[in-house]
């Protein structure tokens, strides 16, 4: 039995890195690009949030079916055809910018197309992850995953505003460029084609070889949803999650006010929201060791208390600069949480149920998402930002004492039963890990 290749060597997960830092970094190119050329071409700030509503809907709306048909389909192909139909949308709306031929129907009818190879694309890749790194190596490969959302998040939006600077085109060509490249990246990285067909519980039963039952995408996805549910422990994990994704997006707008209360323009809010993003690629970077020191059950209490505590602490009275400290600590404090999570879906959940199961927790973390800004502005509107952000903070502290008093979910360690260990022995097997 050779050695396991370390993970900085393991060409294929390293190409799949790369084509996801691309892409994700064109992305965000487009991020703050898009709603200003929405702006130059119609003057309609609504409209800029319709085209940026739409490839939200069509996202979560494909989701679902995007994950059934992964753990159907070729998983390297469905990968490798939905990004590279994401260039090949890309492309035509930076030609339709060069040419001076675009219009607001564009943009929206070109965003839902980009939303439904999304949702293929982030199941595929998930699942590709598993198939090509070792489980020992996991909470590393998820802690990188977590730097490049993180730098992504930071580089782009101000590159994108540097090169829509340059020429109204450049931003949306660099985009199509990046999504090529992340093709390419994908097809060079070999992922993993599907998981082994198995044969139905009767054909094991009787001794007999029988081809695989194929379900419903109903019975699939409910399928998911009751493998989720038997799962004590990391059940009241996800209900927590989604707590916290509610709250968690429930900040922005208050805290907006509250900088403006204090004086603050909007330079110094920027700069105060900065935090954020320091926080969170410095978080990324610790996130492989911060996620080793407390199993999955105790992470999130931890962290969901932190990121309360943070909150309220926004509010105290030093100044319009000072929420910028504690913001730090929230994003610093969340990304261990993101790949401990990570770890444990990629262990637990059965690989041939892999994009199904991507796509309940993906629904069900963003689920109560949406209601966040609407929740944070009624706050803001009806007590001011810092009694909102005190308000908010409280109830994440609430929410973490809560939880705390699930037996389960203390001691939730991430563990894949017994039976389902034996069933991926063979993925772990260093012999298999590619060089």
């Amino acid at each position: 039995m050779t050695d396991i290749v370390p993970l900085r060597r393991n060409v294929r997960f390293q190409l799949l890195w790369l084509g996801s830092a691309v892409s994700q970094t064109g992305s965000e190119l487009t991020r703050l690009a898009m709603p200003l050329l929405v702006l130059a071409l119609t003057g309609s700030p609504g409209l800029a949030g319709v085209v940026a509503g739409a490839r939200t809907v069509a996202l979560l709306l494909a989701q679902m079916p995007a994950g059934v048909w992964v753990d159907r389909w070729d998983r390297r192909r469905t990968l490798i055809t939905a990004q590279g139909l994401q260039a090949a949308f890309s492309t035509l709306l930076a030609a339709l910018v060069l040419t001076g031929q675009v219009h607001a129907w564009h943009f929206v009818v070109l965003a839902v197309l980009d939303g439904l190879c999304a949702a293929f694309v982030g199941p595929a890749k998930d699942t590709a992850i598993r198939g090509i790194v070792p489980s020992g190596q996991l909470h590393t490969a998820y802690a990188q995953e977590e730097a490049r959302t993180h730098a992504a998040g930071l580089i782009g939006p101000p590159l994108g505003g540097l090169l829509y600077g340059l020429g109204r085109a450049v931003p949306f060509v660099v985009d199509a460029v990046t999504f090529l490249a992340a093709t390419i990246f994908y097809v060079l990285a070999k992922v993993p084609r599907r998981p082994e067909d198995r044969p139905h519980a009767s054909a094991q039963a009787s001794g007999e070889e029988q081809r695989p039952v194929r379900l419903s995408m109903r019975r699939q996805a409910g399928e998911a949803v009751a493998w989720l549910w038997r799962r004590r422990g990391l059940r009241e994990v996800t209900a927590a999650v989604m707590i916290l994704n509610l709250l968690g997006g429930a900040f922005l707008l208050p805290l907006i006010v509250l900088v403006g209360e204090r004086g603050g323009d909007a330079l110094t809010t920027g700069t105060v929201l900065a935090g954020l993003g320091i926080g969170g690629l410095t978080g990324a970077l610790l996130a492989g060791r911060i996620s080793r020191l407390l199993p999955p059950g105790r992470l999130l209490l931890a962290v969901v208390t932190v990121f309360g505590v943070a909150l309220a602490a926004t509010a105290l009275p030093w100044g319009a600069w000072w929420p910028m400290i504690p913001l730090m600590f929230i994003t610093l404090s969340t990304p261990s949480l993101n790949v401990v999570m990570n770890v444990v879906i990629a262990r637990m959940v059965p690989e041939e149920m892999l994009g199904r199961m991507g796509a309940v927790l993906s629904m069900g973390g963003t689920a109560l998402k949406p209601l966040g800004p609407v929740l944070g502005g009624a706050l803001a509107a009806a007590v001011g930002g810092a009694a909102s952000l005190v308000l908010l903070g409280g109830l994440l502290v609430l929410t973490a004492a809560a939880a705390a008093l699930s037996k389960e979910l203390r001691r939730f360690t991430g563990e894949a039963p017994a039976e389902e260990n034996d069933v991926t022995r063979d993925r772990d097997d260093p012999r298999r890990t590619p060089a």
